[in-house]
């Protein structure tokens, strides 16, 4: 028996879906803890690509219960297009089971959202606009609806419709686009009647397996640098991706978790706002971008690229109790004449080897970097970390020297089976 957690160590779109669909063969559940549909997983397997905004990355296997835990917030026109999308692609959705205790996100929230982005000027935090933020501020102000209330259809449309009302005040209040109550109220019914199936208490479901001795896998969304606590704040998501928040939006307690795998790509990208000290802006950037194809999968936007950055590995390592590192898209780095590794900060003339508490400081940092010379081969499909080229068993080397623990598993390729494991 195992409780795993995989958590993104950089920021976002490390490639955690291929690694969850790895381990997933292992476990009997797999279950998202945090955030909702304003991040992409994506995994191909053979010649189909598979996006995923809320389904966890399980469901390809029929002996795992996918589960969508009590930290997630759930738009529901959302989770049944990707259930619709998956039933017509030969995937069962039917062992999928929604937390009862999950926030539900409205319309109202996605208008909220929105407006509040447009106020910002130029100071705008880089937010999807799925409504994320504000069904969180709803959670904590205590007027959320969870999923559960579903189950009730007459006590959940009378209190869709008192919030909706109170919330297009609101929304009008900040210059928002206002909705039409009632058309939402009817909407939520429809969608409450079809979300009633899948709905559990995730948090005895899981203990009981646990128990049983079953494998469990809780995945996040984001990732640490995004973590609302712990990431370059104010530009992070609306909840705790780190491993703590799994303890939290799975019901599980810290002491039952096992393993930690953190996932980070042989680079760096970020999406939005915010410092990046690695960051890459001349044709090196451009040509992680085309080759890594880094483009979000949820909004299509271009992510920013830089070097591997061994700091914010080290700091996610301390967050985290990381276990191991799996590292990802080696094979982005494949035609490049050298390699950089960043393996501390200047700041005032000074080598530090900690993470900056705060954006400000961590915006006057200059990257110290180790130079690898590039393999200009093919790693693509090699599944022999013998294989792998010299300069690219460095780069493994050097993460594992900075970090203190282990790369267990580097990723080659897309695919499924694209993977060295060690």
């Amino acid at each position: 028996m195992a409780i795993t957690v995989v958590v993104g160590t950089q920021w976002g779109d490390e490639g955690k879906a291929k690694v969850i669909d790895l381990l997933a063969a292992s476990h009997q559940i797999v279950a998202r803890y945090q955030g909702g549909h304003n991040a992409g997983h994506t995994v191909v397997i053979g010649d189909q690509k598979y996006a995923l905004q809320l389904t966890p990355s399980g469901v390809f296997y029929d002996t795992v219960t996918p589960v969508i835990g009590n930290g997630v917030v759930v738009d529901l026109p959302t989770l049944f297009k990707e259930i619709d999308s998956l039933e017509s692609r030969g995937i069962s959705t039917k062992r999928l089971k929604v937390s009862s205790l999950a926030h539900l996100i409205f319309p109202w929230h996605q208008a909220i959202d929105a407006a509040l982005e447009a106020g910002r000027g130029d100071s705008k935090i880089g937010t999807t606009l799925k409504g994320i933020g504000p069904a969180y501020v709803d959670k904590v102000k205590r007027s959320g609806i969870r999923v559960g209330e579903v189950l009730n259809a007459q006590t959940f449309e009378a209190k869709v419709r008192e919030r909706a009302i109170a919330a297009r005040r609101e929304v009008s209040d900040i210059g928002g686009d206002t909705f039409d109550v009632e058309q939402v109220v009817s909407e939520f019914v429809a969608y409450a009647a079809r979300l009633a199936p899948y709905v559990a208490d995730t948090v005895n479901l899981l203990h009981d397996a646990r128990e049983r001795g079953e494998n469990i896998l809780l995945e996040g969304a984001q990732a640490t640098f995004l973590d609302v606590d712990h990431g370059t704040y104010p530009f992070v998501t609306s909840s705790n991706p780190t491993s703590g928040g799994a303890a939290v939006g799975s019901g599980l307690g810290p002491r039952h978790i096992d393993r930690v795998v953190g996932i980070a790509k042989a680079y760096t990208t970020r999406v939005g706002m915010g410092p990046f000290p690695s960051e890459l802006t001349d044709a090196l950037g451009e040509a992680l971008v085309e080759i890594g194809r880094e483009f979000g999968t949820v909004t299509g936007r271009r992510r920013r690229c830089g070097w591997l950055d061994t700091v914010m590995l080290r700091h996610a390592m301390r967050l985290n109790s990381l276990t191991e590192f799996a590292m990802t898209k080696l094979d982005v780095l494949d035609t490049f004449d050298e390699v950089k590794v960043c393996v501390g900060y200047r700041i005032n003339g000074e080598v530090v080897k900690n993470y900056p508490d705060t954006v400000e400081r961590l915006a006057q940092v200059e990257p110290v970097y180790e130079t690898l010379p590039g393999w200009k081969c093919s790693t693509e499909g090699i599944t022999s970390f013998d294989a792998l080229p010299a300069s690219a068993q460095a780069l493994v080397a050097i993460v594992e020297r900075e970090t203190g623990i282990p790369v267990t598993m580097v990723g080659t390729g897309p695919s499924r089976d694209a993977m060295v494991v060690r």
